[in-house]
């Protein structure tokens, strides 16, 4: 049934607390009767089971910020205003179009008419609005990237306008994640942790932490219905177990897989290994702090010289491609830097010499366990020179997160997974502590941006400063694995790593 909307004064900025808290008195009609159609424990049968090694704790994005929340429910349960597809490029999702003004100060999105959430309400641009106010609100998970916002309005039931303080070239970016799901904000007193109410091609039928999330087909879906009646999601610790539910038919597919998970399943009978591209980038971060070598440019490049990442990239097998900058393929800014440091041992010794005896003699390298064997190759690399020696140390999570926050490291292997991310090496307080004035300003002038091709040019000059400075050596990115069933069609390769949408996924 439909639902009266506020009057879109409310959806002004200045008063939308007195409205959250208004708004968390509503009783919702129809409710209990819609989402208890299947009461956890549901004995529906999956049309296709998918293995997974991670499950979140809580069906509510908003305060779990676990990658796999926004991986299984965004695109299935959820809706953004903004999607991506396959490349990462943006796409209309509830917004149909979308228009930014010449000073890049305000975005005016167009949204589809006729759209209802799984509860049968009407979901129209003050829901929109609504939920922008409640992640600022609620400082949910990464609201910094919406940026200043000086109000956001509905002017009528499809129109969401959103005025800046200062332009934010990824604001729409921003909206294709869990910034950009709206919600239904008539259902504000709801139990979002245990059940979900989206306006996506699927809703929850059960979900057991831990264990499984089990997703059936919106029969009243505005967009083309799921190709399947009911997907489950079961979860496993053990890689070993999940390969053996693969090949003994107990599993129709297991997505994202490890790169070891997808060797060892490659040319089973029955089962088809896939790759996809991500924007995940694995790099031998410097600590370029003032107590560290690294902080001597001389040495940044000598390293980045010693290091053959064309050679590790290629026998990494989760590998996609060696990268030598800090924005990846998938990601706008993207230029091909492998070549400003190609592998050399001997101009890199001749950098290493130009440092006394007494300063050059050992350098940390500090890892997690799961890239014991890549820093074991880096060590060896770097000890083809005379100096310096690598005291590699392999420690526990626990004590690798405290080394990092403490500072007390030079060298590490790590992973950055993010559109956007390269930002990070413009803050000198970050873990790298890459402070550079340069980089700074190229950085700000990209955020300053007004328009998309500015911004991507701006972020392309960005990342070769810094990469030609050596703020670190970006190695190369990853790719992702799917195993499926020969008999299982229509499911996503690219960044399952980060969103799998599932509306097309069955099973023949």
């Amino acid at each position: 049934m439909q639902h009266s909307k506020r009057d879109n004064t409310w959806s002004k900025w200045g008063i939308f607390l007195g409205v959250a808290v208004a708004l968390g008195a509503l009783v919702v009609v129809g409710w209990t009767f819609m989402q208890n159609r299947f009461q956890p424990g549901s004995s529906l049968d999956a049309d296709v089971t998918i293995g997974i090694d991670d499950m979140p704790q809580s069906l509510d994005i908003r305060s779990d910020s676990s990658a796999a929340a926004e991986r299984l429910l965004v695109d299935n349960v959820y809706e953004t205003l903004v999607t991506v597809d396959q490349d990462n490029k943006l796409q209309p999702g509830l917004a149909t179009s979308w228009k930014t003004s010449d000073d890049g100060l305000t975005v005016t999105l167009t949204l589809q008419s006729g759209v209802t959430f799984s509860n049968g309400h009407t979901l129209d641009a003050s829901d929109a609005v609504w939920s922008l106010q409640q992640n600022v609100t609620n400082k949910v998970a990464d609201v910094d990237e919406l940026g200043d916002l000086a109000s956001v309005a509905n002017p009528n039931a499809t129109t969401v306008v959103i005025t800046l303080a200062k332009p934010n070239p990824t604001l729409l970016r921003a909206l294709s994640g869990r910034l950009g799901i709206v919600y239904d904000s008539e259902s504000s007193s709801a139990d979002y942790q245990r059940k979900a109410i989206g306006s996506g091609p699927f809703t929850v039928a059960d979900f057991q932490p831990d264990h499984s999330l089990k997703l059936a087909r919106s029969d009243t879906y505005h967009g083309t219905k799921a190709a399947s009646n009911v997907v489950e999601f079961m979860q496993y610790s053990d890689a070993d177990a999940l390969s053996k539910a693969l090949t003994d038919g107990s599993l129709d597919m297991a997505a994202p897989v490890s790169a070891s998970t997808a060797t060892g399943l490659n040319g089973k009978d029955g089962l088809t290994v896939k790759e996809g591209a991500t924007t995940d980038k694995v790099l031998l971060a410097y600590n370029n702090g003032t107590d560290s070598l690294l902080s001597d440019e001389q040495a940044r490049k000598a390293f980045r010289y010693q290091i053959d990442a064309a050679g590790i990239a290629s026998a990494q097998p989760d590998a996609a491609g060696a990268l030598g900058g800090p924005i990846s393929l998938l990601e706008p800014g993207y230029e091909d830097l492998t070549g400003l440091y190609p592998h050399d041992e001997n101009q890199a010794g001749q950098m290493f010499s130009y440092f006394g005896a007494q300063y050059l003699t050992t350098v940390n390298l500090v890892v997690p366990e799961e890239y014991r064997s890549l820093a074991e190759t880096i060590k060896q690399q770097i000890e083809r020179q005379p100096r310096p020696t690598v005291n590699l140390e392999v420690l526990s999570d626990e004590d690798y997160a405290k080394r990092i926050k403490d500072g007390k490291w030079e060298l590490t292997v790590m992973s950055m997974d993010g559109t956007d991310d390269a930002g990070i090496f413009a803050d000198p307080d970050s873990m790298f502590h890459y402070d550079h004035t340069e980089a700074q300003q190229a950085y700000a002038d990209a955020r300053a941006a007004t328009n998309d091709a500015d911004y991507e040019a701006r972020m392309k000059a960005y990342a070769r400063l810094i990469s030609e400075d050596a703020a670190s050596d970006w190695l190369y990115t990853r790719k992702c694995f799917t195993v499926a069933s020969t008999k299982v069609s229509g499911y996503p390769t690219s960044m399952i790593n980060r969103r799998m949408p599932l509306a097309g996924l069955t099973v023949k």
